[in-house]
């Protein structure tokens, strides 16, 4: 197989399975006439970006680069962007290039507005008070949260000229949670609505997951938009590219501790995958089974004690020069990493049709730099 002749570590993306997620997509934008987004943060692989632009209205940026890398890698696509505060030295940049600005409460944009250029949208974000998501770092409803105004706190008196509004408060989740986040959403904020051009939904829904009920975002996003006479925009991030990707590594070596088998690799959770350990959860291993007759602890080559993703069995023994494929690793992965501990990046490869190309490859110079 095309995993045993590449470098390790590296990242692998299967460009048939981002065709197949960015139809889906598509779908729900011709069957809506919605406007879907590319978030930057969780996939910015950009050497993809001419192919994906067929099926997206733009993208969606947390910042001044990744607004620069959306209106450069797809131009003629719209570029929106969202940020909790907008950098005073940057600002006259991002209006330069951004469709959309997106401020995170009345005073940003009361303090910028006058430096936005004409034609550009402009839209405030807003808290819902409402959330799902169990993880509390990613939650932005929570009781302190900084991201978006609260409907106390929202002075439509000060936000003249402003188009539409912009809630994000899911992650990783369906269609049956934005349903019961809209019923909060209206209740708060939909009084406003008849007066705006669109709507943005933000990120986490996971349109593309086997099981996710399009029917039901579909009837959503159909009765917001003739209810109040806006567009909606949606702006996910990993259904793009969820379970399109792989990262393949090599096992340095194999023992025994404390009767526990270890298995080191060149690859590591903290550095490659941050989110095994900011979610954390345990990614799946393409040869790994459940209740195998071999059991690992596989750990990373960094001297950090909880650089572990995840304990697997298999059905014959590791050993070192093995490889392991571990697997929905296109997301919040490449854009993520760290050269901690001196871990050399992950190159990049893409494949289609069982056939590699090399992307990108990274070395000394690439952690030295960054220093």
């Amino acid at each position: 197989m095309y995993f045993d002749s590449i470098h390790t570590p590296s990242y692998v993306v299967d460009i048939a399975l981002i065709e197949k997620n960015m139809k889906i997509l598509d779908s729900v934008r011709k069957r809506t006439g919605c406007k879907i987004l590319l978030a930057q943060k969780a996939f910015s692989m950009y050497s993809l970006y001419p192919m994906m632009s067929g099926y997206l209205d733009g993208t969606t940026a947390s910042g001044l680069y990744e607004l620069k890398l959306g209106r450069e890698e797809m131009p003629g696509r719209e570029a929106h962007i969202y940020s909790p505060a907008y950098k005073d030295s940057e600002f006259d940049e991002i209006a330069s290039l951004a469709d959309h600005i997106v401020f995170n409460s009345p005073a940003q944009y009361e303090r910028f507005r006058s430096r936005v250029k004409e034609g550009t949208q402009c839209g405030i974000r807003v808290n819902p008070l409402y959330s799902e998501t169990e993880t509390a770092i990613y939650d932005p409803c929570s009781e302190n949260s900084r991201l978006g105004t609260r409907p106390e706190d929202l002075d439509m008196s000060r936000c003249e000229g402003i188009s539409g509004l912009h809630f994000h408060s899911m992650c990783e989740q369906g269609a049956d949670v934005l349903r019961r986040t809209l019923v909060h959403f209206e209740k708060h904020f939909g009084r406003y609505l008849y007066d705006m051009e669109w709507v943005n939904f933000g990120g986490g829904h996971h349109i593309t997951r086997e099981g996710y009920d399009t029917e039901l975002l579909v009837r959503e996003v159909d009765r917001i938009q003739q209810k109040y006479g806006v567009q909606v925009i949606l702006e996910p991030g990993e259904a793009h590219a969820l379970d399109a990707g792989f990262l393949v590594c090599e096992i340095l070596d194999v023992f025994t501790s404390a009767g526990k088998s270890h298995a080191i690799v060149d690859a590591s959770a903290a550095c490659h995958m941050p989110d095994v350990l900011e979610m954390p959860y345990t990614p799946r291993i393409t040869s790994a089974v459940k209740d195998g007759a071999y059991t690992y602890i596989i750990g990373a080559p960094t001297c950090l004690a909880g650089d572990v993703i995840g304990i697997y069995s298999f059905e014959k023994p590791l050993s070192a020069g093995d490889r392991l494929v571990f697997e929905d690793m296109a997301i919040y992965s490449m854009c993520k990493n760290n050269t901690f501990n001196g871990m050399p990046l992950p190159w990049i490869y893409t494949v289609r049709d069982g056939k590699t190309e090399l992307v990108r490859k990274f070395g000394y110079d690439d952690f030295k730099n960054r220093l």
